[in-house]
């Protein structure tokens, strides 16, 4: 069991974030084998949502890979993240409702970063219309300070990145009661990944990519993942396999010390 961080990634790695570029291309280089190998789902209704400073642009590419699966897939639409300012998360609640009450289906939840925070929160809070829920390098696990981005979370949310508990869904670092993903990078150079792990629970799984933070989105390793997940059927869940070939891919998953 791994205990949480307490400092955030190096300068190192944080330099190494410019990965992103490159993981781009190498998703639109991989989208025809993603296409041929990525499980369809039964269209269960997805909503994706996007990290901290960022808007429904970055998603694009992953809802349009779901898409392609046979998900009707849904953006925020509240523009740049810029954390739970007003409205946000009555806008988030709207979101899960109406979707919910549109396909008369459990809704699965794609969180990036802080998108994945909210996804967690979204389904504590509303359960019942909750399928399952994927995070993408989202630390929810110890202390905020842990990241590089904490300084940017309060100049754009106007909060103490220590408060989140005072928002939707309670404590943080609990884990929904809905089948939850975990998706992380040892190599992050945004969040501490011992900060982005689930602890060990049933219905709970850690699954290590070796991506930038800011690639998470599109690489390819963590978009079959998402594909994967997202293709069991409901009330099913199982854990990721990793046997065979995908051991070379996905290294045994680490979990939080409770």
């Amino acid at each position: 069991m791994v205990q949480a961080a307490t400092a955030a990634p190096s300068r190192a790695l944080l330099f190494l974030e410019g990965r992103a570029i490159p993981e781009f291309f190498g998703f639109a280089a991989a989208w025809p084998t993603l296409r041929a190998i990525a499980p369809k789902g039964d269209g269960q209704p997805v909503i994706v949502l996007p990290g901290l400073a960022t808007g429904d642009s970055a998603t694009t590419t992953l809802r349009r890979f779901l898409r392609s699966r046979g998900y009707p897939t849904y953006g925020w639409k509240m523009g740049f993240n810029l954390g739970p300012r007003p409205g946000v998360e009555d806008g988030l609640i709207e979101l899960l409702e109406r979707s919910f009450e549109t396909h008369q289906r459990k809704v699965s939840i794609v969180g990036w970063s802080l998108g994945g925070i909210y996804a967690r929160q979204m389904a504590k809070l509303m359960p019942e219309k909750v399928r399952q829920v994927v995070t993408l390098g989202s630390p929810f696990g110890g202390t905020p300070q842990a990241t590089n981005a904490w300084r940017i979370y309060e100049l754009a949310s106007g909060e103490r990145a220590n408060d989140g508990h005072k928002h939707m869904g309670g404590a943080i670092a609990t884990a929904p009661n809905v089948p939850t993903t975990a998706i992380y990078s040892k190599s992050d150079g945004i969040c501490a990944w011992q900060n982005c792990l689930e602890e060990d629970l049933p219905h709970t799984e850690n699954i290590e990519v070796r991506a930038s933070h800011c690639g998470l989105g599109h690489h390819p390793a963590a978009v079959y993942v998402i594909a994967d997940r997202l293709a069991l059927p409901e009330d099913q869940w199982t854990r990721f396999d990793r046997t065979g070939p995908r051991a070379m891919v996905y290294p045994a998953p680490a979990y939080r010390a409770d």
